[in-house]
């Protein structure tokens, strides 16, 4: 209570006098008045701080109600801004939302031009959900905010304005309290942005690539806009890649971020090319930048190219370890090490394997590390001990368990024990049955053992849990086209999974591939040309070596099948082609 009190007093002390020195109506300015003047001056000083004690004693004692009342009337008479906002704390602490808007209120009302008193009211405003009433406040905190500080403060509108339950009244007030930052030159690309962002949050996608495209008419490299370009990326809205292309396309470098973070989105958009040549882009561009090297070498890896993403991933170790205290960097540095010990396990360095593993020391990493040296294990012959070693990881949530049993499946899947990882998965099905992933992957143990019929059962369960998940739709076209059954059928399911993800080179591999067993193997090549060249692997280079096989080029076939077996020797698609068709590539 004393720091209180201070606290309080202190604020007095500097604005009391200050306030007594306007005078009153018929004060005589005389000398001889000055000791009278001075004793109602003393006088009334002492009422305010009897007054503030009072408050503050009240406070104290769990009286907030008559601690507001009395530090309201005293900042009234002193016209003191601490006193103002204690009285509003006070409120705002006891859950009293309209008592501390009266007091913002009336603080903002006798000094109008105080930036904290209109911030005030804006903040319980929105804090009360009363956003319909914030636009003259907001209007005014922007009118008093000073210049430099309005970009900034344009940034935060989106998130102050994030808990509104009325996203599209938000946007609307937002909008309207910045008709003149939107007018204003120097603040037109920040206030456009923040349009963008609170119309975004109302759905107004179009709405909000609008706002985007005129953030960056105002200001080309504003990293706000170019992120809300980069947040509205989708196949239905293609103008909001054109506008990050044409930035990245500009003669000066851009901003690794905006670089790194469209090079992410083709990446989840399957474009994997085209992720590629961002990255090697940017690492050419901001060849310090830790995060490139990360990103490109997780890619190189996944093609697979081992070397290179070796070589990608020891340069963003070396970077980060000039970096320790960047947190991202904390991070990336279990999942590059992770990385590195699957590439040396690849190549056979089971030793080199561990000991990447033994430099891991992110906990949230503890399930992948421990996989991975089960791996080592099973490779090894130890297949007991290293389903051991991932049932031995600690348990403490659901989801802990979830990780735990899809590590074991996964493991026992890899080294092709598909009976014993379709019992473990059934177990947890049984405990899970509304569960669409599991049931999924218990669908593709099922294929694995030949019982299709059991795999549509499971896969129609999927679509119907949920209906948007395209891996349902594709695992069932795939698995009829390949044995021949239902093609029509067959390939509308496929569509079905295309109309989802569009791009997807897997989902367009099976496209190709229920083309080619219904007899149209022209169009069969020309999809999986575009497959495999969006994503080399090798199941795709198995179906589109025997595409090109059946259409008698026989020289590109094999080089494509050359290819897939540098990608992934042990691929059982691509070496049950080979067999079938008794070729030696």
């Amino acid at each position: 209570m004393k720091k209180k009190l201070i606290w309080a007093l202190l604020g007095l002390s500097l604005t009391w006098p200050a306030a007594q020195a306007q005078g009153t109506p018929g004060t005589s300015a005389a000398a001889s008045s000055a000791p009278v003047d001075g004793r109602r001056q003393a006088a009334n000083t002492a009422q305010i701080f009897y007054q503030v004690l009072l408050g503050e004693m009240s406070a104290a004692n769990g009286d907030t109600g008559s601690a507001v009342s009395l530090l309201l009337d005293a900042a009234r008479k002193t016209q003191d801004e601490a006193l103002f906002q204690r009285a509003a704390d006070l409120a705002l602490g006891s859950r009293a939302g309209d008592t501390a808007l009266q007091v913002a209120r009336s603080w903002r009302q006798l000094m109008p031009r105080s930036l904290q008193a209109s911030r005030y009211v804006l903040q319980i405003q929105l804090a009360m959900n009363r956003v319909g009433d914030s636009g003259e406040a907001l209007k005014s905190v922007l009118e008093l905010t000073p210049e430099s500080e309005r970009a900034p403060l344009l940034m935060l509108l989106p998130s102050l304005y994030g808990r509104a339950s009325d996203k599209k009244l938000a946007a609307s007030v937002v909008e309207q309290a910045l008709s003149a930052a939107l007018a204003d030159v120097r603040t037109a690309s920040a206030a456009w942005s923040a349009v963008g962002r609170v119309r975004l949050a109302a759905a107004n996608s179009t709405g909000a690539l609008e706002a985007a495209r005129r953030s960056l008419s105002a200001d080309a490299r504003n990293p706000v806009a170019l992120g809300l370009a980069l947040d509205l990326m989708s196949p239905q809205l293609p103008q909001a890649e054109a506008l990050i292309q044409s930035y990245l396309q500009s003669p000066q470098p851009a901003d690794a971020a905006v670089r790194l973070n469209y090079a992410r989105n083709l990446l989840d958009s399957q474009r994997y090319a085209e992720s590629a040549q961002q990255l090697q882009q940017l690492t050419r561009e901001h060849p310090d930048f830790p995060d490139g090297w990360l990103l490109l070498g997780s890619l190189q890896m996944d093609q697979p190219q081992a070397a290179p993403a070796e070589a990608s991933l020891k340069r963003y170790l070396a970077l980060t370890e000039k970096q320790p205290e960047a947190a991202s960097n904390r991070r990336g540095t279990g999942q590059a090490q992770l990385m590195l010990a699957q590439i040396a396990e690849r190549r056979g360095d089971l030793a080199g394997a561990e000991q990447w593993l033994a430099r891991i020391n992110d906990r949230e990493l503890l399930v992948q590390t421990q996989s991975r040296r089960a791996s080592l294990l099973a490779r090894q012959g130890k297949m007991s001990q290293a389903r051991a070693l991932i049932q031995q990881l600690p348990e403490q949530t659901a989801q802990d368990a979830r990780r735990k049993l899809l590590a074991e499946v996964s493991l026992l899947r890899d080294f092709k024990d598909h009976n014993a990882a379709y019992e473990l998965m059934s177990r947890a099905v049984e405990a899970a049955p509304k569960d669409h992933e599991l049931l999924y992957e218990l669908s593709m143990l099922a294929e694995k053992l030949n019982r299709i019929e059991e795999m549509e059962k499971l896969l129609r369960q999927v679509m119907q849990l949920k209906p948007d998940y395209h891996a349902a739709y594709n695992a069932l076209g795939y698995t009829l086209a390949d044995r021949g059954l239902r093609l029509p059928e067959a390939k509308q399911l496929i569509q079905k999974a295309l109309e989802y993800a569009p791009a997807d080179p897997y989902i367009q591999d099976s496209l190709a591939w229920v083309e080619f067993r219904m007899g149209r193997t022209q169009e069969a090549a020309r999809i999986i040309e575009a497959a495999y060249k969006a994503k080399p692997d090798a199941e795709i280079a198995a179906h589109y070596g025997e595409i090109l096989w059946s259409l008698g080029e026989r020289d590109k076939a094999r080089a494509i099948w050359r290819e897939g077996l540098q990608l992934n020797a042990d691929n059982d698609t691509l070496l049950e082609t080979l067999k079938r068709l008794q070729v030696t590539p």
